[in-house]
């Protein structure tokens, strides 16, 4: 039985700013599972881009997808799909914007279209996308990105009761079914994994990773996070780029 787990988000928060784990978060990570500690990725991204990440940490337990696919141990825990009746709805909506969407599931991704925004996304996250817009019709869907700077809202009336729509980036929003988040993810690999009953932790950084915080007994922002994210964190550590990972640790006893 594990002592703890730990529920950390990637961008800003367990990377640095070149998307990668630094050697000495690997080092932390080493040492929670020395202490029968669980380590466990939370993120708003899919299993196939972070492999790499998956690889250096040697971390196989994931709410991916803001929790649309949770994996327990390299073992599909469980994965919501996005009808194509609502997926039809929302590209109809997005093409009267004007707005590109991308289709995700835990393997891979297509594009509607490309636009400067898209273009500048997936060179940022390293990725190669192409273009096909029937994708949904051929392929299993848990998760959209809808690109744009500024329509939060309009998506969110729009769509209340079918989809849940959060910006975790600047050029877009992610894209859930309605009610899922990294909340529920967490939920789910906590109640079938049986680990409901020990302390849990969260690290996150933006917006996407409040009801992770809600879901933990102890919320811990970055030094570089979003202010309403500090202001509900049990404990504010340094930034990503400063040891924020450790520190937030060590404050709490999980590593030396």
């Amino acid at each position: 039985m594990y002592k703890a787990v730990v529920f950390f988000d990637l961008d800003g928060t367990l990377f640095d700013n070149q998307k990668n784990v630094s050697d000495d978060n690997i080092a932390a990570i080493n040492q929670l599972r020395e202490n029968n500690i669980l380590p466990v990725i939370s993120t708003g991204r899919n299993i196939f881009e972070i492999q790499y990440v998956i690889d250096a940490a040697g971390i196989n337990s994931l709410v991916s997808a803001n929790g649309s696919y949770v994996q327990y141990q390299g073992k599909k825990l469980k994965a919501e799909q996005i009808s194509d009746e609502v997926i039809e709805e929302i590209l109809a909506f997005a093409k009267k914007q004007g707005d590109v969407i991308s289709f995700y599931n835990n393997e891979e991704f297509a594009l509607t279209a490309e636009n400067d925004l898209t273009k500048v996304n997936y060179r940022l996250l390293r990725l190669t996308p192409h273009v096909e817009p029937d994708f949904y019709k051929t392929h299993e869907v848990n998760f959209l990105n809808v690109f744009n700077y500024d329509k939060d809202k309009l998506y969110q009336d729009e769509f209340k009761g079918e989809l849940s729509l959060v910006r975790n980036n600047p050029r877009c929003l992610d894209t859930m079914k309605w009610g899922v988040s990294k909340q529920t993810g967490i939920q789910a690999l906590l109640k079938k994994a049986q680990l409901g009953d020990i302390p849990s932790y969260a690290f996150g950084d933006q917006l996407n990773d409040l009801q992770m915080f809600a879901e933990v007994d102890y919320p811990v922002a970055m030094g570089n996070g979003h202010p309403d994210v500090k202001a509900k964190a049990s404990f504010v550590t340094t930034s990503n780029v400063n040891g924020g990972i450790v520190n937030g640790l060590k404050h709490y006893g999980l590593i030396k």
